[in-house]
């Protein structure tokens, strides 16, 4: 798997090519939610994860399953792609069909699949380091994907990604808006942008634990449906004041439910609503 050299060689490589479509959240999106997420893992959770991680930081780690759609890899140009979304199509039935017994990269059909089949990965006595490596930095990045809106938009628009908006002016679309270019306009490094939504409320932070991945992307599809009700392309100072707000909800949402995905997995004796998830459905994940 990547260490630090190799991670940085896939994000160079990746600069390099011709941009198709946007990816989540953009860089320093997912980095503030592996960053918040770090100050939420129990010690437990730390020392079990150290073989997954091999000398990176979460924040680090959350961006190379972006990074890694630059290889020339099959799985990656041609298969990965479908992990990173879902389009839902009736949020009233969603938890009907939710699969928690995802146990091969073939039957991944959408990112609610994939977040179920690392899972898994990372609870079995019989995948190797390499495979639960894998599923441990696919996961990271695709709880961040969950809390972008887009990421659970339309089919018929690409999640944003075919409507044309004007973002001062320069021509974008609606799902870069939300990936990158709200975030970027804060001016803020990933660091600066973390402390400053960071948060260590007990009542705030059960109250977001309290939730499934299933959750996540409802919650998301709802967020998305608002915004394209609102049919706002013309994108300046007032729509930034609008919607921060809820980019930074967000991101501060996937940071400390990835820590509580991650203590619900690794640390038996996290607390249920404090530390870690309650479930991740249904009480289908056991200690």
């Amino acid at each position: 798997m990547l260490g630090k050299s190799s991670s940085l060689i896939f994000a160079l490589s990746l600069a390099l090519l011709p941009v198709k479509e946007a990816f989540s959240w953009g860089q320093n999106g997912h980095r503030i939610i592996g960053e918040v997420a770090e100050a939420h893992l129990t010690e437990t959770t730390k020392t079990k994860i150290v073989a997954l991680l091999e000398g990176d930081s979460l924040a680090e780690v959350s961006t190379w399953a972006d990074e890694m759609r630059s290889s020339s890899d099959v799985f990656w140009r041609k298969k990965s792609s479908k992990w990173h979304y879902i389009n839902i199509d009736n949020p009233e039935h969603m938890h009907e069909h939710v699969d928690t017994s995802i146990d091969s990269k073939e039957k991944v059909k959408h990112i609610l699949d994939g977040m179920h089949y690392s899972i898994n990965v990372l609870q079995s006595k019989s995948t190797s380091i390499d495979e639960k490596r894998f599923a441990f930095r696919f996961l990271v990045h695709l709880v961040g994907d969950s809390h972008q809106p887009f990421h659970a938009g339309r089919a018929e628009d690409r999640g944003g990604n075919k409507i044309k908006v004007k973002f001062f002016g320069s021509d974008t679309n609606l799902h870069s808006t939300w990936d990158s270019k709200l975030i970027e306009s804060e001016n803020l490094s990933f660091t600066e942008f973390t402390r400053f939504i960071q948060t260590d409320n007990a009542e705030v932070i059960a109250e977001y634990l309290d939730s499934t991945p299933a959750d996540w992307l409802l919650e998301s599809n709802h967020i998305a449906n608002v915004i394209y009700e609102s049919n706002e392309t013309d994108i300046s100072y007032g729509y930034i004041f609008k919607h921060m707000p809820t980019v930074k909800f967000r991101l501060q949402q996937g940071g400390v439910r990835l820590a509580g995905l991650l203590n619900l997995i690794f640390d038996p004796n996290s607390k249920p609503l404090v530390s870690s998830l309650k479930s991740v459905e249904k009480n289908t994940v056991n200690h």
